[in-house]
């Protein structure tokens, strides 16, 4: 996903400021003793939290170590870790396409359970643009997720393939055609009033899982259709004037995508069913005869 920022928004900063602890509270976490102390001296250095977050593409590093703190919670350290680098292909894909283009862009910024964005210094010219740059994030991060497939049937590892099946899902619900998800600005460029059949399946979806996620998306949805209504016809016109031979191939890039999306989850539940069948074999062998196998 990304998200357009203007040019008139490039200096905007942003500070933090700590509310001060009434006295009361310092006898407070005195009591304490040493972790008492220590927290005081926590809060009190917080206030250079946002300094830090300024500089650079420091903001990068620590949004994904933060991330990675979360997913490990319940995924364990080294899946969050290859879970973090997968987005992170996947939101530089969109870098990419835009530096192609000759827009810039900021480096990613993750949120966690959130997934992750980007920024644009600029909006594209036209739908086209859009389109490509909606299209570049899936497609490296497919890419991603191949290679770690591949990895998988290199080392037998079934770590790799329950990586590559997460990438694939991740890249295919990017797919889904609403808009912001990528799938909605890549099939813009055909028609926008392809949002609203997009829309209708996301209602369904979240009336199957029940996911804030999904309700979020289904929002900014249909504030986005909302607003796309609101443009002039003239505006809309020149913004979506393109060719039909970019429009079939940009249709043609999606659906190939989609499959490859679609096939490589499924391909990736072969390995992952034969290992956890193996699991559950190795559970219900004999005892005595695990044994005689460990003398042997």
């Amino acid at each position: 996903m990304s998200d357009p920022q203007s040019e008139s928004k490039e200096d905007v900063q942003f500070t933090f400021e700590p509310i001060a602890p009434p006295p009361a509270k310092k006898g407070f976490l005195s009591k304490f003793g040493p972790i008492g102390l220590l927290l005081f001296f926590v809060f009190g250095k917080l206030k250079y939290l946002a300094v830090i977050l300024q500089v650079g593409k420091f903001k990068t590093f620590i949004t994904m170590l933060v991330s990675i703190w979360a997913y490990a919670m319940f995924w364990g350290w080294p899946f969050a870790v290859g879970f973090v680098a997968l987005l992170f292909i996947h939101e530089m894909g969109h870098v990419v396409a835009l530096r192609m283009m000759g827009i810039k862009a900021t480096a990613p910024m993750f949120i966690p359970f959130m997934g992750a964005f980007i920024g644009m210094k600029q909006m594209p010219k036209d739908a086209f643009a859009e389109a490509l740059m909606a299209f570049g994030g899936p497609f490296l991060g497919t890419l991603g997720a191949i290679g770690c497939a591949g990895v998988g049937m290199l080392t037998g590892n079934p770590f790799w393939y329950a990586l590559a099946t997460t990438g694939f899902l991740l890249n295919l619900f990017n797919l889904l055609p609403i808009s912001p998800l990528d799938g909605g600005r890549i099939i813009g460029v055909i028609s926008p009033k392809l949002w609203i059949l997009g829309l209708i399946g996301a209602v369904g979806l979240f009336y199957l899982t029940w996911s804030p996620i999904i309700a979020l998306i289904i929002i900014m949805g249909s504030l986005q259709i909302y607003g796309s209504s609101k443009r002039s016809a003239v505006e809309k016109a020149r913004y979506y004037a393109v060719t039909p031979g970019k429009r079939i191939g940009m249709g043609l890039a999606f659906l190939a995508l989609l499959a490859v999306t679609s096939f490589g989850m499924l391909a990736m539940q072969i390995p992952l069913d034969k290992f956890q069948q193996q699991g559950a074999a190795i559970q219900q062998t004999p005892k005595d005869y695990k044994s005689q196998v460990q003398v042997r």
